[in-house]
């Protein structure tokens, strides 16, 4: 998904194009071994519904989903499996709302009062009942059916390529050493900021100056713990890409959100190792062509808890490019 462009609906309005994007998410939890979702109400509409908002100048669709969810009720907490979007017309327009599961770990909600006046803990069934946008029951569907898979709770592994370099032709010292340029260190703090989406505290990278600037920004505003390894740069890929494809199986180990950054040539390795914990559905939507993601740009795998290494979702986001 290209988050920073409009997106043209091919559901029910093929070919439509999108006047208004927004986001937000369905906040669930497990109460006494049962799904629980929850509901908002919005005094301006007299309305149950779900957090979401339009996106803002400068914002990515999960950045958008992220804010908005913590605005309106005070959650902070990262983004789970993307649900169906919904579409609909308003005044302007086909409007699109993209959706994500959020899990609410006992954290505490802060209706914001003006635009939330209320929320209610709920069955997904007694949701379908009260939910005044027929609409946003979709996403809801789907919600509670990965939950009967056990693919609802979930963790991210995401996979970063570094943001863009100094060219290769300019550069006379070590390739190692070879840093971002302008446009990359801009590119770098816009990776930080999608990242938080995610929120890993875990951060794998090629120790490769170009990586590691990319990465860094997010590192430190996180306090995120950063483990460089060798086998993510391109000489080693080069040599000895088994040790690559060894680095992003370890990744599976500890069942935590974790963000990994490497180089361009080392992608069709890192991806085909990931494919290996895909079905055949998930495996056709990762890219198959040099260069497989532009500078900054990101794969978000997300991972059931239940089963340490079975990939459930797949999305694909590039940072806001200014």
């Amino acid at each position: 998904m290209k988050s920073d462009s409009p997106i043209a609906d091919q559901t029910d309005h093929p070919g439509e194009p999108v006047a208004v994007t927004a986001a937000g998410a369905l906040p669930w939890r497990i109460r006494k071994d049962q799904l629980e979702v929850l509901l908002i109400h919005r005094p301006r509409y007299d309305d149950w519904s779900w957090p979401k908002g339009k996106l803002d100048a400068g914002e990515t669709v999960p950045e958008c989903a992220v804010r908005e969810v913590e605005e309106e009720i005070g959650l902070q907490a990262p983004l789970g499996i993307p649900l169906p979007p919904i579409h609909y017309h308003v005044a302007s327009g086909l409007k699109v709302v993209h959706y994500w599961a959020v899990e609410v770990n006992g954290a505490p909600l802060r209706p914001d009062g003006k635009e939330v006046d209320s929320v209610m803990w709920c069955t997904p069934e007694k949701a379908a009942s009260l939910l005044s946008n027929p609409s946003d029951i979709g996403p809801l569907e789907y919600l509670a059916a990965a939950h009967a898979r056990m693919e609802l709770h979930t963790w991210p592994l995401v996979i970063v390529r570094h943001a863009k370099a100094k060219p290769r032709s300019s550069w006379t010292k070590a390739e190692g050493e070879r840093p971002l340029a302008a446009t990359g260190v801009r590119q770098a703090q816009a990776v930080r900021r999608l990242l938080h989406a995610w929120k890993p505290l875990r951060v794998v990278s090629s120790p490769w100056q170009r990586c590691v600037a990319t990465i860094a920004p997010y590192a430190k505003a996180t306090d995120a713990k950063v483990k460089l390894v060798d086998a993510l740069t391109e000489h080693r890929h080069a040599r000895n890409p088994k040790k690559t494809a060894a680095t992003i199986e370890s990744l599976f180990d500890k069942q935590r959100a974790v963000v990994l950054c490497t180089h361009r040539p080392a992608l069709p390795t890192v991806l085909s190792q990931l494919g290996v914990y895909m079905n055949t559905r998930l495996k056709g939507v990762l890219p198959v062509a040099d260069p497989y993601l532009a500078p900054g740009e990101m794969i978000i795998c997300h991972v059931a808890h239940s089963s340490k290494s079975k990939i459930v979702a797949v999305e694909q986001f590039k940072p806001f490019d200014d």
